[in-house]
């Protein structure tokens, strides 16, 4: 499976957090629609339909990837 590299899912996961606590707290169109673009594209790369389960796919992805990788040994 590919995912996208973790730098790329931290910053939609912090874009799609930082917009939707925005809109609750003043509702505009702008910012409605941004969250809608960021809410896809995470969507997208975490192969999921909504954005509550495209941000636990994120967050299990980064993870994921985490664990993955080693330390370099000398």
């Amino acid at each position: 499976m590919i995912t996208a590299h973790p730098s790329l899912l931290r910053e939609l996961i912090e874009r799609c957090e930082t917009l939707r606590h925005r809109l609750a707290a003043h509702h505009s169109a702008e910012t409605a629609r941004q969250l809608e673009d960021a809410t896809y594209t995470l969507c997208v790369i975490t192969g999921t339909h909504q954005l509550d389960t495209a941000l636990s796919a994120a967050h299990r992805q980064m993870t994921g990837s985490m664990k993955r990788e080693q330390p370099l040994r000398h």
